[in-house]
């Protein structure tokens, strides 16, 4: 390190605390005092521009609380840390800290605190794409609004409701929450909301291509935004108009807005509206002028590298490397699309890593647990036979009742071993399970993706080729993340057991949802699929284990059936019996007899889909285990040839039990 870089960072530190004590002076009240509300003041306004400011306030204020044992001073600064590594994409980090934040708020029966972290619950889920469970902590806070007649609260329950169904692409639902949203604004004071209400009327107007409306939304935004503490929002709606004048064909303008925009972001320095219009100005530009765009996407680069913004970062590599191919700069393209997947492995499966060590400690302790019991049982069966001895020595009259006490004690500590045994052969069972699949079902595709990306990386081959070759990897890398996730949900299961979080729900829509997901696969083999499951199905169960099971056989009757065949999925009430019998039908390779009794068992061996699908077996062990939780029954039925039929029962929903309509 040079003496100038060193004299620099003495220097940079002593001013940038004294810069933030600054602030906290300029804050003090006529006493001298600094509050907790203060210190939320002074985060608001440095969390997005400069998070690490904010950070070092937030610690102050949640020493303050603490220290006065102040518990919704507490949890106001654990929501604000949140939103802090929410904006750096730190999700999975910033989840926790809003829970602990609920509790805190319920607690204290400050339901407006527990809306307004339910809030940002589902803007967590929003932005990692769970648009479901999102939407589930919009309508949970809108309950809690509505039930203390918050009508602001209210008001926001509805726009982030409206921003769920934007997610989906389902405008029309989308539009009739905000239009609600609308009517409440009219009867109260001016806020932020508002112009979240008018950027979120004009994106969706602007997606279902109604831009006059659009447009008329925008300008009514950027003309309440034009106020110096609404300069972020003014950003974000000017950004969106330029969107529409980008689709309509005028780039003109397009590119005039973005650069206005961006000159209103850097004049305040908010790095999110900055990095937001960079890439927005780079997409504008894009083929028609590469150069420009490649420009604007480093810049973006230079803004959210030194914040650690991980997600980000890869976002522009992807965008750039896809520039780079398209102007045949294949060497630049290959080099940003290696740095882009280097940082996506440490990133995205940094938590999975986590996992898999964490279900290796556990098997681990599973079996020092078992070897343990097994030496109790040696030294408790040593004891046992030197009491006999002596009571054999010092006592012939004895001799009987010491045998027979000895046989039912022997019995009793063999039916010991026994079990003991049992669960170390299920624990190896359990074992060699997960390295096969790891050394089988893992490994021959990742090695499958290293000889694909040396092929890529020869410079002899087309780009046709090149294409094919990058899809077949896509292709391999999805599969394997899936067989990953399987194996993680059943490690867990074997360990924690299955969590049951029942509920009366319709099955059509999750049914309807997980065909949608599917249809690319069943459209690539020209299969049909039928749903015959009615609106007047209603079951109780686990939502999340319904669908799994679902989504299981469906994928599994895609992939065992030829090209052009047809899978069926259907359900029926089933008499009295309080049941509701599913159907999921193909006219696939069907299944062996001798294999039939094995498939929901652990030792099954999976076998290729008919275009060479990958799968571990696991998948239908988790569904019988599914099933089964859930007080419920699944069978197989199968022809060599004809196809197969696979039949799962579940509860009848409580309120249907009793004769009542939905």
């Amino acid at each position: 390190m040079t003496l100038s870089r060193i004299l620099f960072i003495l220097l940079a530190v002593p001013l940038i605390t004294y810069g933030r004590q600054k602030d906290i002076t300029s804050i003090k009240d006529t006493t001298g005092r600094v509050s907790v509300k203060d210190y939320d003041r002074l985060i608001s306004r440095y969390r997005y521009d400069k998070p690490d400011s904010a950070t070092w306030f937030a610690n102050k204020g949640m020493a303050l609380a603490k220290q006065t044992k102040d518990t919704i001073g507490i949890a106001m600064m654990l929501n604000q840390i949140g939103m802090i590594e929410d904006n750096q994409g730190q999700f999975q980090q910033s989840r926790p800290k809003y829970l602990k934040a609920r509790d805190l708020y319920a607690k204290v029966h400050n339901l407006k605190g527990v809306a307004a972290v339910t809030i940002r619950l589902g803007v967590v889920e929003l932005r990692k794409g769970n648009y479901d469970k999102a939407i589930g902590y919009f309508l949970e806070a809108l309950k809690v609004s509505e039930q203390i007649h918050d009508a602001k609260g209210i008001m926001e329950g509805y726009i982030t409701l409206g921003e769920g169904y934007m997610g989906q692409r389902k405008y029309k639902i989308a539009i009739m929450y905000l239009t609600k949203a609308e009517a409440i604004n009219n009867t109260i004071p001016f806020s932020n909301l508002t112009l979240n209400l008018y950027n979120d009327f004009g994106v969706s107007y602007r997606d279902i291509q109604q831009y006059d409306t659009a447009i008329s939304y925008f300008n009514k935004g950027i003309a309440l935004s034009d106020k110096p503490q609404y300069q972020g929002l003014n950003i974000t709606i000017t950004n969106n108009l330029a969107s529409v004048y980008a689709k309509l064909g005028q780039r003109d303008r397009s590119i005039e807005l973005q650069k206005t925009a961006l000159a209103k972001a850097i004049a305040i320095k908010n790095y999110l509206r900055t990095f937001q219009t960079l890439t927005g100005l780079a997409a504008t530009y894009g083929k028609s002028n590469p150069k420009e765009a490649l420009n604007y996407y480093q810049r973006a680069l230079d803004l959210v590298k030194p914040k650690g913004a991980q997600k980000q970062v890869i976002e522009i590599l992807q965008q750039m490397a896809t520039l780079y191919a398209s102007q045949h700069q294949y060497e630049k393209a290959f080099e940003t699309k290696d740095k882009e997947y280097t940082l996506a492995d440490s990133f995205f499966y940094k938590d999975m890593s986590k996992q898999i060590a964490s279900l290796q400690a556990a098997y681990e302790l599973h079996q020092s647990q078992a070897k343990l019991n097994e030496l109790k049982y040696i030294n408790a069966q040593q004891r046992l036979e030197r009491r006999i001895l002596f009571s054999i020595i010092t006592a012939t009259i004895l001799l009987l009742m010491v045998v027979g006490f000895y046989y039912f004690r022997s019995r009793e500590f063999n039916l010991k071993l026994n079990k003991i045994n049992a669960e170390l052969k299920e624990s190896n069972i359990v074992k060699d399970k997960l390295f096969s699949v790891l050394g089988h079902d893992l490994r021959s595709p990742f090695a499958s993706v290293i000889d694909m990306l040396e092929l890529i990386n020869d410079e002899d081959i087309s780009a046709e080729d090149k294409n094919e070759m990058i899809g077949k990897l896509a292709k391999t890398s999805k599969a394997s993340l899936e067989i990953l996730n399987n194996l993680l949900r059943w490690g867990q299961m074997q360990i924690k057991g299955v969590r049951l979080n029942t509920a009366d729900l319709q099955p059509r829509y999750i049914i309807e949802r997980n065909i949608a997901m599917l249809a690319d696969a069943a459209d690539k083999k020209s299969i049909s699929v039928k749903d015959e499951v009615g609106d007047d199905i209603y079951i109780s169960a686990d939502p999340d284990h319904f669908e799994f099971v679902v989504r299981n056989l469906l994928s599994n009757a895609i992939k065992f059936t030829p090209n052009g065949g047809i899978v069926t999925i259907g359900a029926h009430s089933d008499g009295s019996a309080g049941r509701i019998k599913f159907s999921v039908q193909d006219t696939g390779v069907g299944i062996p007899e001798e294999k039939l009794e094995s498939i929901f068992k652990i030792n099954n061996i999976s076998t290729d889909g008919t275009n060479d699908e990958k799968g571990t077996s696991l998948g239908l062990v988790i569904c019988r285990e599914f099933i089964e939780a859930n007080d419920g029954t699944i069978l197989a039925k199968s022809q060599p040839g004809k196809g197969s039929e696979f039949i799962f029962t579940l509860k009848r929903a409580r309120h249907l039990q009793n004769g009542e309509s939905k």
